[in-house]
C-alpha cells in the first residue's frame, strides 16, 4: 500500500507524517477504543453511583515509519470524551516533537485520512 502523509491538527499548529492505510486502521481502532473507555468514565461519574469509578487502562499507540509516532491518552483524568486531549510524540534521529492534540481534532483527522486513502 502507498505511503501518503496523514496531518495531524495539533492545539497549536500541526503535524504531517507519512503513514500507511494499515497503520491509519489501526490508529482508528485504538482512538475508538480509548472513546469507549472515556464515554465508561464519563457515564460512571453521572450515574450519581457513589465510590470510586474503575479505573481504565491508559492508551498509547505507537507507529514506526519514517518517524516514530506515539499518541497517548489517560482516560481517568478527563470528565468525558469531548474535553480529553491527547499527547502526540513525533520523533526521528534528528527531531522530537511533543504537543497536545483535541481528541475528537484527531479523530477527524484519522477519518479524513482513511477515506482519502482507502
Amino acid at each position: 500500500m502507498p505511503i501518503a502523509p496523514l496531518t495531524l491538527n495539533l492545539i497549536q499548529g500541526s503535524v504531517s507524517v507519512s503513514f500507511t492505510p494499515e497503520a491509519a486502521l489501526g490508529l482508528k481502532a485504538a482512538l475508538d477504543e480509548l472513546m469507549q473507555q472515556l464515554k465508561a468514565v464519563a457515564m460512571k461519574s453521572t450515574s450519581g453511583t457513589t465510590g470510586k469509578p474503575t479505573p481504565q487502562k491508559s492508551m498509547e499507540y505507537q507507529h514506526t515509519g519514517d518517524v516514530f509516532l506515539e499518541v497517548f491518552c489517560n482516560p481517568n483524568i478527563w470528565p468525558s470524551p469531548f474535553a480529553a486531549k491527547l499527547l502526540i510524540t513525533v520523533r526521528d534521529d534528528r527531531i522530537k516533537v511533543n504537543s497536545e492534540a483535541e481528541l475528537t481534532r484527531i479523530i477527524e483527522d484519522v477519518n479524513q485520512y482513511i477515506e482519502q486513502v482507502c
